[in-house]
């Protein structure tokens, strides 16, 4: 009898945890839906914004920049798309507020104290991130694939005097291809921006460290070709950007790593915690 009664005491708190992390998802979700709503009231002007990488390398080559729609319902899922990015990065905010507000009463002070600079930093880093895509990336790669039109000029007299035009092959883009393709970028960056937090935070709690990602350095270098790769249009450039900035990212999270490291020897010499047989083995590691 006397188990059954623990058994029921030590499930309360994990049904008042999981009542409060489905109220904590409720109010994220109505975020989100409130900024897609908001962001669907003004879809054209936000797709006419995200536009701008392409009309700019369209005009810099003297034309028009028009996008068409090939199907009826096209637009509207355009309109969907972009509410939906919009949303994500309005109710991005409050999300993050709240999956603090759930986490942070289970943390120590020090802790809370450690893991809040993470939280600040990586919607910063996406940003980052996406603004690199979009400003940088982006124009570099559809200046590269609009290269590849053909336009024909004049006619030149073929079978018995006959006019034949030569092939024009010229851009009419999709707009909802190319806001696949742009969405593609901004997502890819932002995430891959996300890098040196990730890398730092797992230092911090002991998960890496800064002599095992040097040890994997070439392992890294595979890994980063294989996600260029796969989240980049097939052309080189774009995808000798990604691997360049991520592992530069990676060799700027080596440093941050070591950086935490040294702050925590640091402390646990002050604290008289730290032994000369951890100085022994940081020295074999370097060897």
């Amino acid at each position: 009898m006397t188990d059954t009664n623990e058994l029921e005491d030590s499930s309360a708190p994990l049904i008042e945890h999981l009542t409060e992390l489905r109220s904590r998802l409720i109010k994220s979700a109505m975020a989100f839906l409130v900024g897609m709503i908001i962001c669907f009231t003004v879809a054209t002007p936000i797709f006419n914004f995200l536009t701008d990488p392409l009309c700019k390398v369209l005009a810099d080559r003297g034309q028009d920049c028009d996008l068409i729609f090939i199907s009826p319902q096209e637009g509207f899922f355009v309109a969907i798309k972009v509410s939906f990015l919009g949303g994500f990065i309005l109710g991005f905010p409050y999300i993050a507020n709240q999956m603090w507000r759930f986490v942070a009463p289970g943390l120590y002070k020090n802790e809370q104290g450690a893991f809040l600079p993470f939280l600040i930093a990586s919607p910063f880093m996406f940003v980052l991130g996406a603004s690199f895509a979009f400003y940088v990336v982006t124009p570099l790669a559809y200046d590269f694939f609009l290269g590849f039109q053909q336009f024909g000029t004049g006619g030149e007299a073929v079978d018995g005097g006959q006019n034949a035009a030569p092939l024009s092959v010229v851009f009419q883009g999709s707009a909802q291809e190319y806001l696949n393709l742009t969405i593609k970028f901004i997502v890819a960056f932002g995430l891959c921006f996300q890098l040196p937090v990730l890398l730092t935070l797992m230092g911090k709690a002991g998960l890496v460290s800064s002599d095992g990602l040097r040890t994997v350095r070439k392992y890294a270098v595979v890994g980063i070709l294989v996600l260029a790769a796969l989240v980049t249009p097939p052309d080189v450039i774009t995808q000798g950007i990604l691997f360049v900035v991520v592992y530069g990212l990676y060799e700027i999270s080596i440093l941050l790593v070591k950086r935490v490291e040294r702050k925590r020897e640091a402390k646990l010499r002050a604290e008289g915690l730290w032994f000369e047989d951890d100085d022994d083995e940081d020295e074999a590691r370097d060897k």
